[in-house]
């Protein structure tokens, strides 16, 4: 089974800003609420649009790919 994207980037959508795919949403305003101290909560109540599924996905398909950069100790 082919699983669905998290992200998607569309040059009709925003401009090709990265959004939460069904969603205008930019990825990067979650990261920003999470930035300034903003618990995840308070995210999804102002963008009803994004499921609390999408927004963890992406959350951790971000640290997979950040730890999955990071050289593995031998």
């Amino acid at each position: 089974m082919k699983k669905r994207p998290v992200v998607v980037v569309d040059p009709e959508i925003m401009g090709g800003t990265p959004c939460f795919a069904g969603t205008r949403v930019p990825v990067r305003t979650l990261l920003d609420y999470l930035e300034g101290g903003d618990p995840l909560a308070e995210f999804l109540e102002d963008f009803p649009t994004v499921s609390r599924k999408k927004a963890v996905a992406f959350l951790e398909e971000s640290a997979e790919a950040v730890l999955a950069t990071i050289p593995q100790a031998a």
